[in-house]
């Protein structure tokens, strides 16, 4: 909304400065994580007050068994915060103002209802798993079927650029909106699935939403965009003042969330969390360096998957110590804040690996 205070620069020229996306951006995160900081208290004093704590699997390491009524839910500050300041600092008349913030608000509701039904049950299960995937595909479904019907760039609706690659693109056509709904739904579990250590999740999405606001600002500059070869996108550069507002919003979750953490994010959290990202991926037109910026989450989902067919195939032997691959380090006798750590420095490389992708095509 702070946008239209441009239109009253020739009352008081200063305002002119709220049509920069630069500045807008930097008042955005700003915003996110001073409303993080000022309402994270009060949410864990409600949150403890309502005895909504985290409920600690009994199969998973010991050291976190002292993590058991942890609050939990604390996804609800990072979306409060973002969402307030998407609000204020974003152009009310762009489309990917409204579309990051529904698919957010959608995730996050998905994600509040299985934290929920975890308190409910008592247990770590929350709501069924097809009801849950179901509910995520829904939800992409409605993503990709706008984007579809309005696509970032018309000439390039189904085309996808090859990374590291000069001008190389294909068209995948029906096929591409099933990557895009794939997209969605798999980074929205990625995320969800790394959200096992206190303040990894956080901190991993903050270099992805660094990358991504870095393409957005590329995709919709149309000199930036010709020169490094990329898909020009009109108004993308909404979706960098919305990244923005997921580092501050991160940031200030993290002065929380920290080890040893005060609050968890749970589902509330990560499946808008890692949503999000996807469909910002998509807005710019750089669907296949989602794996790359998001190479952490990539590595965290893959130790699942083999964790679990090798168990299934060599009847009940394990390939890692403990799945997702974060617990196996620390079973290998590494202290959770280092395991973290560790990975926030893994994230840096390769958001830098994706940016990379920029000059060598």
């Amino acid at each position: 909304m702070l946008y239209y205070l441009s239109a009253l620069h020739d009352l008081w020229s200063p305002l002119n400065v709220f049509q920069y996306i630069t500045f807008r951006a930097g008042g955005a995160a700003v915003t996110a994580l001073a409303a993080s900081l000022l309402l994270g208290p009060w949410l864990i004093a409600a949150l403890k007050a309502r005895k909504i704590g985290q409920i600690q699997r009994t199969d998973g390491p010991r050291s976190h068994l002292s993590k058991h009524g942890t609050p939990t839910m604390g996804g609800l500050l990072i979306f409060a915060a973002l969402a307030a300041s998407g609000l204020l600092w974003m152009r009310p008349d762009n489309r990917f103002t409204w579309l990051l913030l529904s698919v957010s608000g959608l995730l996050a509701a998905l994600g509040a209802w299985d934290d929920w039904a975890k308190l409910v049950r008592r247990s770590s299960g929350g709501i069924p798993s097809r009801a849950k995937f179901a509910a995520q595909v829904a939800v992409a479904v409605l993503a990709v079927g706008y984007l579809a019907v309005d696509p970032p760039n018309h000439a390039f609706a189904t085309t996808v650029n090859i990374p590291y690659a000069k001008e190389l693109f294909v068209d995948l056509g029906v096929l591409y909106f099933v990557l895009a709904v794939f997209m969605i739904v798999g980074s929205s579990n990625a995320v969800n699935l790394t959200d096992g250590l206190d303040g990894l999740a956080a901190g991993s999405i903050i270099f992805c939403a660094i990358a991504f606001g870095v393409f957005a600002y590329a995709a919709g500059h149309a000199k930036i965009s010709a020169y490094l070869r990329i898909v020009p996108v009109f108004g993308s550069g909404e979706i960098v003042v919305y990244m923005a507002a997921v580092v501050g919003a991160c940031l200030g979750f993290l002065w929380f969330n920290a080890y040893p953490a005060e609050v968890f994010m749970g589902d509330t959290g990560s499946l808008f969390l890692g949503g999000a990202i996807a469909v910002a991926a998509l807005c710019v037109k750089q669907e296949l360096i989602l794996p790359v910026v998001g190479g952490v989450f990539v590595l965290e989902t893959l130790s699942v998957i083999i964790q679990m067919t090798v168990f299934k195939l060599a009847k009940g032997r394990r390939f890692f110590r403990m799945a997702p691959i974060h617990h196996h380090f620390e079973l290998a006798g590494i202290a959770e804040p280092k395991v973290t750590v560790r990975f926030w420095i893994a994230s840096i490389v390769t958001m830098l690996a994706a940016l990379a992708s920029l000059k060598l095509r």
